[in-house]
């Protein structure tokens, strides 16, 4: 019997640009995903960025450093040989596959789907109708688009098809400016459910989140008003949470100052660093596992202009039975709320979820767990993603 080859999928990453454990999550996810379904999946890294990560001390090699991380991390997953790193902001060498391999695997991939959009295209990637660009945060690319920028026109012509995380992108109440000569369709984060289904972790008592505190460099002014891209500024509307509602929460921050430890500390907060849940992967996962569930606040960037955003780690919450309570971004137009999963507005929203899901909390955990699996399991998102483009499973 003849067994005909597997297509192939190229993912355009950044894991070691970005060493983080969500970002390696939200990789994997995608990898995994694609290859349950049937497709042999390939990680790259191409985006030309110093892995000042692997860099600490003057005489660190960086591009050995991010090429040994890539291949640690994909061995794990079964995936050990099917990744290349092409260090374009230093030597130009290649680590993993070399230069006519990768070139090749260019050549006959069935997609390439630059994750993120974090890779510039060169030319053996576009061509064919096979370039992919998702976009999994909205607002920035958009308004670059809508004051005609150059660069970001130039950057995304070479992509055959766009998706963006920003599900209300283009539908009536987003506010997010639309360009008609590039037409974004909406997607979400693929979970593999069984990466977060953690037998043996129980619930703790803390409800937490995990992310960074301060981000102020990317603020944006459009029809003269200012959107923040930092979430300190949508935090500090609910630093009373925690004395309103008598519950227990923590925070697990990156950049933050002690002003900040100190005056989320004096409302009741309790703050953790991240860089410990950030740089192992199970750990970060345990975390999610043995919380109550998630708290946590989005962009205001996404928040005032509804994009309909959705966060990749909440979702995983809800992949591990934890209950998400998440400020609204638009997202309640596509995905159920009231049960498992609940948006916010206000601090007597916030309460009225708390109390609905204390006063059932089994109930709230399996209902989390109903939303994962209809909205987020990669086996439906991917296959709705690989039929717009027009693959199959």
């Amino acid at each position: 019997m003849n067994v005909l080859p597997r297509q192939k999928i190229v993912l355009l990453g950044m894991m070691s640009r970005m060493p983080v454990a969500g970002v390696v999550w939200q990789t994997l996810q995608y990898l995994v995903g694609f290859e349950r379904l049937g497709y042999a999946t390939y990680y790259v890294e191409a985006h030309g960025c110093t892995p000042s990560a692997f860099m600490l001390e003057q005489e660190d090699d960086g591009e050995r450093g991010a090429a040994e991380f890539i291949d640690r991390t994909l061995r794990r997953f079964d995936l050990g040989g099917r990744w290349a790193y092409h260090a374009l902001h230093g030597s130009g060498r290649f680590y993993g596959m070399d230069e006519t391999s990768l070139k090749t695997l260019y050549r006959s991939a069935a997609l390439i789907v630059n994750l993120h959009g974090g890779t510039i295209p060169l030319p053996e990637h576009s061509g064919g109708g096979r370039l992919v660009f998702l976009e999994t945060d909205p607002v920035d690319l958009q308004m670059e688009l809508y004051r005609n920028r150059k660069e970001a026109i130039d950057y995304l012509k070479p992509h055959d098809i766009l998706f963006t995380f920003g599900e209300n992108f283009g539908r009536p109440g987003c506010k997010l400016p639309v360009d008609r000569r590039f037409h974004f369709l909406p997607t979400r984060q693929p979970i593999v459910l069984d990466f977060w289904e953690r037998a043996g972790i129980k619930p703790g008592e803390f409800w937490t989140t995990v992310g960074n505190w301060r981000q102020e460099q990317r603020d944006i002014s459009f029809e003269g008003e200012t959107y923040r891209w930092s979430k300190h500024h949508e935090f500090l509307k609910f630093l009373d949470l925690p004395a309103r509602s008598g519950q227990p929460f923590e925070l697990a921050l990156s950049r933050y100052h002690d002003a900040d430890r100190r005056l989320l500390e004096k409302k009741g907060w309790r703050v953790r660093p991240a860089l410990a849940l950030s740089t192992d992967i199970d750990a970060y996962r345990d975390y999610i596992a043995g919380s109550r569930g998630e708290f946590t606040v989005a962009k205001d960037q996404n928040v005032r202009l509804r994009t309909g955003w959705f966060s990749d780690r909440s979702a995983a919450y809800l992949a591990a039975g934890r209950p998400v309570i998440t400020q609204e971004t638009g997202f309640s137009d596509f995905l159920p709320v009231g049960q498992g999963l609940f948006g916010f507005q206000t601090m007597d929203d916030i309460l009225a979820a708390l109390e609905r899901i204390n006063a059932d909390y089994p109930r709230a955990c399996q209902a989390a767990t109903n939303v994962a699996r209809e909205y987020f399991d990669a086996g439906v998102v991917l296959k709705k993603l690989l039929t717009e483009v027009g693959c199959s499973a």
